[in-house]
Parts: C-alpha cells; sequence; structure tokens
C-alpha cells in the first residue's frame, strides 16, 4: 500500500513522545510487580499510542459510554501496555502502575473489565477476542450505534483455529467497522512464529477470507495514521492491517529478543531509562 503523508509533524511528535512515555510506565509496572510481558507490550506500543491518544473515540469520564470506539486486545497478556495507556489517560490514577501485579490491585497479569475502568475485553486464553470483537461489531450493526471497534492480535494467535473462524464471520457479515490490527512481531511465547507454523503469506490469507487488507511498519506513526485514515474509504468489509513490529522495540538490548515473561534487572532497567527518560 502507498503511503501519503498527510499528517502534522506536530502530531506525529506528539504520538512519538507519547508511545515513549508507556513504555516507560510499563517499564516501571514490571519493575514494581517483579515480573511481567516486557516484549509483546514494546512491540504493541505505537499501535496502542494512535488508538487511545488519536484514533478513537472514547471518554475517561464516562468508560462505559454507548457511542465509545471499543479496543479488544485479544493477546490480553501483554497488558502493562495498555494500562498505561489508560492510566495516563486518566481512566484511573497512575499510583495504580506500582500496584501492578500485587494482591488486591485493580491491574493484573491479565485485562479484566471488571476491575479496571476502560477495559473492554477480560482476556487470558489466546485465540478468543477476535470472536469477542465480531460479536462487539455486529452489535453496533444491529443497535445502529456508529461506533468502530479494533481487536489487537498477536502474530502466535494466528495458530488457533478459532481466530479463522472469526475471521470467516466477521466477511459474511459485512463488518466493515472492525479492524484487527495484527502485531506480527514473529514471536511467541515458546520461539519463533515461522518455527511453530508457518504463517506467510499472512496478508493474502486474510485477503482470501474477505477483508481488506494493508500492511505497515508497526512503529512508524505516520503510516499507522494513514492505513487507519484509510479504513474509512472501504465499505462493506471488514479490515486487517497487518503491523509489522519488533518485539522489545524501544530498548536496543531488547529488540528482536523474545522477552517475552521477564525479570526487569538492575542493568535493563538502567538501560531502559536512559532511553526512554528518569
Amino acid at each position: 500500500m502507498k503511503m501519503v503523508m498527510t499528517h502534522d509533524k506536530s502530531l506525529i511528535k506528539f504520538l512519538e513522545e507519547k508511545a515513549k512515555v508507556l513504555r516507560k510506565h510499563t517499564l516501571e509496572m514490571i519493575r514494581s510487580s517483579g515480573i511481567g510481558w516486557l516484549g509483546g507490550s514494546f512491540s504493541e506500543a505505537e499501535i496502542v499510542t494512535v488508538l487511545y491518544f488519536h484514533q478513537m473515540k472514547h471518554d475517561p469520564r464516562n468508560p462505559r459510554w454507548m457511542e465509545r470506539d471499543r479496543l479488544i486486545v485479544s493477546k490480553a497478556h501483554c497488558c502493562e501496555m495498555v494500562y498505561a495507556a489508560l492510566g495516563e489517560s486518566g481512566y484511573f490514577p497512575k499510583e495504580e502502575f506500582l500496584r501492578y501485579g500485587k494482591f488486591g490491585a485493580i491491574l493484573q497479569a491479565h485485562t479484566d473489565r471488571r476491575t479496571v475502568p476502560g477495559v473492554e475485553y477480560s482476556g487470558g486464553s489466546l485465540g478468543e477476542g477476535l470472536s469477542f470483537a465480531v460479536g462487539e461489531a455486529l452489535a453496533a450493526k444491529i443497535d445502529g450505534l456508529d461506533y468502530k471497534v479494533y481487536c489487537i492480535i498477536g502474530d502466535g494467535e494466528c495458530d488457533e483455529g478459532q481466530v479463522w473462524e472469526a475471521v470467516l464471520s466477521a466477511a459474511h457479515f459485512k463488518l466493515d467497522n472492525l479492524i484487527a490490527l495484527v502485531d506480527h512481531n514473529k514471536f511467541q511465547s515458546t520461539g519463533e512464529v515461522s518455527k511453530k507454523i508457518r504463517l506467510e503469506p499472512l496478508s493474502e490469507k486474510w485477503k482470501a477470507f474477505g477483508w481488506h487488507v494493508m500492511e505497515v511498519d508497526g512503529h512508524n506513526i505516520e503510516q499507522l495514521l494513514d492505513t487507519l485514515d484509510e479504513v474509512g474509504n472501504v465499505k462493506g468489509q471488514p479490515h486487517a492491517i497487518i503491523c509489522h513490529t519488533i518485539k522489545g522495540k524501544g530498548v536496543p538490548s531488547f529488540e528482536g529478543k523474545n522477552l517475552h515473561f521477564v525479570k526487569v534487572t538492575d542493568e535493563m532497567y538502567s538501560e531502559a531509562l536512559k532511553i526512554l527518560g528518569e
């Protein structure tokens, strides 16, 4: 897809800096908890940033506003980045970051819509989020509501049959208010995705199931903005954005490594603060 450079440079700079802030919040959460989902949270940073701080209509003062756009994070274990965005947006006090993972805290190691304001989907078992998102998008059509449903999916999740059942359903119902963003960071919990089940050609698979498909550098803010703008021009099809990302993106020594559920060592913490800011 050809990208058109149309967005104000100050907006791009703002979102780039916001992504850095969210990475720092995520780092602090994992550091405080003792362990967390570092690599996959860092790989989705720009995606989450663009959605919460530009693309989606939502209101931290009214988390259940009926007209709000929904974000379903199917890779719900990578919750720290989502919590960072919600706290930064004002859904709850940022002091909650340092209670992450502790007994009685609202922020735990998977998203829970019952306890965290702004969370739309209680996750845990991978492969189920897109099905939930299909239901939300179909409900909007039935109820005549004008909201969009965004769903972040891990590439490792695409091993699972339920994902492709949801893909079929979304195309059948012509859910053009549904946007799936695949965080294609090339790793899953136990190793490289390509060595577990080969997904390529991934874009062609989604196209064959009847989706409007785009590919972007998932860390390039302008590409993400342009691609999300294009979604509105295509009617009658759900939309898939294959976001090519790097696990651990944002701190050089983290990048391209399978930092899945990890402890942040003193050395990692010190290096990351130099990059992300004290």
